[in-house]
């Protein structure tokens, strides 16, 4: 393998220029962008300034560190946390108030914030912290207009908003574009032109099954000039089990699913089996409230069928500890606590860790809330340690040969080595154990008992709910649950649109960024809770939009005025996720197995990484055995993953680490991200394999060759200027192999692909060397 990079190494130096031309010529729709207007949208004051959307973000930010809802840092016994607070008198004679609603003579909030006398200034200079005179104006307003405070928006039912008026009608396809577009007019922009087929193509296929869309496929859409052309393809997307593992490996991330049990010695566990329900739930179109009330608690419905205790075992994925000289009931906590935060973070959208120790700074959610919560997952029967590298933690199921076919037939077992398979699940003990708040969060210091409940300030949890975690899950869909629709429809928005509407989907508490489009999300989320929780439905609702059918194309005025593209008037454009690169070039080449489910597998990896980092336990997962056959092939949601080690190529393009619940990822931009797409066995392999294709099916037919691996790549034609380029590049890397510059067979070699087809080797390598620069454009990589 070392030999074989410093190899590559030679070959690059020369790749490397056409690289970068070729990705300079690219249409590139959307510039990149490196400054941020922050005065965008901030210069006309609105006629009603709301406490939510104007006022909260400047207190919040400029204010709450002295006059917060921290008691413990309050400073000159102010806090802006509450009206209540906000209005008491002040100071040892109690002569003069903050905020006097409707009277700034009055407010010395007001005076201090237009102050000259640094001494009196707020925000202090020292803080490092000023208010614009936008937002002055803005603070102004509010007082004078009475001061109203309100409750944090989120924690507030959503109410189906009514369609708002807009100018330009003949836009749009649905209901979405209204509001879209009712924004866009507020803010002086519009929306751009409508997408190429292709390109839209290519945005669909991605979205909806991580893959890019066939030459056929393209060539079927681009030649319907039916009023339902696309909709017939977005059915088409759904309707394919690529769908369905597209889905399961966002929920890979949610339900932090690995294949070994992290810390030290991070044995190896199975859980590859309740991955597959997952896919099949997917393929089946599950409602998303029975998906997870399965998930969440299926061991306790009336008759629990296996298949809902199997799917149980998304609370079981946390991190399990085999280190000896730990204590037991200290990490057992942290397991209950892994769950606890994990039901936080994907379904309500809020950071309930940060109530463990002490009362959440900014959510109304008190300690107390935290172990209430915490007392639903906290009945089950396991240890905080095992013993031993293979013992399956209890409780557990144990599926047999017999029921492989049938009951579980959603299963792939075909390459099992075990005939029966214990698998982690959800099993109440038979007697309650008792839950207390923790001082300071530490296992070994209860204090007050505590009983299964929710947090008021969201909603009460009835009298009529069972104490337990089934309870838990029909307050959680309960109709009223203020969080639950929006969170869930805000990660499907984020999907086809990169940021969701709320783009911190990880927190919609206080701290939490707002809604870019608050109707719109209450819409959405209503639309999905009276449509039975059909996700599908709701992607392609959303698909269907003018706003989705988007170019990218970004206008001057929209660079300037939102360079964020927080209001869409333009289509995003989005590098491909870690795994969906790899697949890609695996589906391009013809590699890509299709085999779906089943253990775990193994591709590339760099070698001795497992090695330098093994605990010293041993066992399977100390070194790492490289896969044959088929296995180098699957799709990436089916690599195996060492929580201590996750892939490092994916790792590089910012997969989750999976030790941790994680509902959005990071968007990175680093050197190593093109030292992996240069230097990857898999990505060469891909790259030789597709150019031995397009050798067997083009011969002597360099330019065709040329053309279909590029629109194969890009999911277009390229234009007569990069043919020439490319071209040049294969005529200059030719003429390097025969004068042995560059060594053909080494190159020819990485990867296990043999053939025993005779092909020139030399035109083999040299367009394998040119399908591998296209396959590192900047626009393969993108799915925009």
């Amino acid at each position: 393998m070392a030999s074989n990079l410093r190899f590559l190494e030679k070959i690059y130096l020369s790749c490397f220029t056409v690289l970068l031309v070729l990705c300079s010529s690219c249409k590139n729709e959307n510039p990149q962008i490196t400054a941020m207007d922050k005065t965008f949208g901030k210069t006309k004051i609105p006629d009603k300034v709301d406490f939510t959307f104007h006022v909260k973000p400047i207190i919040s930010d400029r204010c709450f560190k002295c006059h917060g809802p921290d008691k413990n840092a309050i400073e000159a016994g102010l806090s802006l946390n509450t009206a209540e607070d906000a209005y008491k008198a002040l100071g040892d004679k109690k002569d003069h108030f903050a905020i006097v609603p409707g009277d700034i003579e009055s407010s010395e909030l007001i005076k201090r914030i237009y102050s000259k006398d640094p001494n009196v200034l707020m925000p202090p200079p020292e803080s490092n912290l000023e208010l614009t005179d936008y937002e002055k104006k803005i603070l102004t307003k509010w007082i004078e207009d009475g001061a109203e405070y309100k409750e944090h928006w989120a924690f507030i039912a959503p109410n189906k908003p009514t369609l708002p008026k807009v100018e330009n009608s003949s836009w749009g396809a649905n209901e979405i574009d209204t509001f879209i577009l009712a924004k866009l007019s507020e803010n002086g922009l519009s929306p751009s032109e409508p997408a190429r087929k292709e390109k839209l193509l290519r945005r669909l296929s991605f979205d909806l099954t991580g893959l890019p869309p066939s030459i056929e496929e393209l060539e079927q859409f681009k030649n319907d000039a039916s009023p339902k052309a696309f909709e017939k393809m977005i059915d088409h997307y759904l309707g394919s089990k690529d769908y369905a593992e597209h889905m399961a490996a966002e929920w890979m991330d949610i339900a932090r699913y690995a294949d070994t049990h992290g810390y030290q010695d991070d044995f190896e566990r199975i859980m590859w089996p309740w991955r597959d329900w997952v896919i099949h739930a997917f393929d089946k179109n599950m409602p998303y409230d029975r998906f997870v009330t399965y998930q969440l608690a299926g061991d306790l419905l009336p008759n629990a069928t296996k298949e809902q205790i199997l799917a149980t075992g998304f609370n079981r994925n946390h991190k399990i500890t085999y280190e000896g000289g730990v204590i037991p009931e200290e990490y057992r906590v942290e397991y209950v606590e892994d769950r606890t935060i994990t039901f936080g973070t994907a379904f309500l959208g809020l950071t309930l860790e940060c109530a463990r120790c002490h009362d959440h700074k900014y959510d109304p959610i008190s300690q107390q809330d935290h172990f209430e919560l915490f007392s639903f997952f906290n009945n089950i029967n396991e240890k905080g340690l095992i013993s031993n590298q293979t013992e399956t933690p209890e409780p557990y199921m144990i599926i047999s040969e017999k029921e492989q076919q049938g009951v579980y037939d959603f299963i792939n077992f075909q390459k099992s080595e075990k005939k029966e398979i214990p698998l982690m699940v959800m099993k109440e003990m038979e007697e309650s154990r008792p839950t207390f708040i923790l001082n300071r969060g530490a296992y070994d210091q209860p204090s007050q008992q505590v009983y299964p409940n929710t947090p008021e300030s969201l909603l009460p949890f009835s009298e009529a709910l069972p104490k337990n975690r089934l309870g838990l899950t029909k307050w959680l869909f309960h109709k009223d649950n203020p969080l639950t629709a929006r969170v869930a429809v805000n990660r499907l928005w984020q999907r086809m649109f990169g940021s969701g509407l709320v783009s911190t989907s990880f927190d919609f508490g206080n701290q939490g960024a707002l809604p870019t489009h608050p109707e719109l999300l209450d819409f959405l989320a209503l639309k999905l809770q009276d449509e039975g929780w059909d996700l599908k439905k709701m992607l392609k609702y959303m698909a269907l939009s003018a706003t989705y059918q988007q170019s990218t194309k970004m206008s001057e005025e929209g660079l300037q005025q939102d360079p964020e593209n927080k209001w869409l008037a333009h289509a995003p454009r989005l590098r491909l996720p870690a795994e969906t690169i790899r697949d890609q070039a695996l589906h391009l080449s013809g590699l890509l197995s299709k085999e779906i489910g089943g253990p775990s597998v193994k591709p590339y990896q760099p070698e001795g990484i497992w090695e330098e980092t093994t605990g010293g336990g041993g066992g399977t997962t100390a070194t790492y055995v490289q896969g044959k056959g088929a296995d180098l092939y699957r799709k990436s949601l089916y690599t195996f993953w060492k929580r201590t080690v996750p892939p490092p190529s994916m790792m590089t393009f910012d997969a989750s680490s999976r030790d941790l619940c994680s509902v959005q990822r990071q968007q990175t931009n680093t050197p190593l991200q093109a030292l992996v797409l240069l230097n990857d066995p898999q990505l060469i392999e891909a790259a030789r394999v597709m150019a031995y294709n397009e050798i067997l099916v083009n011969q002597n037919d360099i330019n065709k060759q040329i053309a279909t691996l590029f629109q194969k790549a890009t999911s277009r034609l390229p234009e007569a200027d990069e043919i020439t380029m490319l071209q040049d590049y294969y005529d200059q890397t030719l003429l390097k192999i025969k004068s042995q510059e560059i060594n053909a067979d080494e190159y020819l070699s990485i990867g296990a692909f043999r053939t025993e087809e005779q092909i020139p080797k030399e035109e083999w390598a040299a367009l394998a060397l040119t399908a591998h620069t296209i396959l590192n454009l900047d626009e393969t990589i993108t799915r925009g």
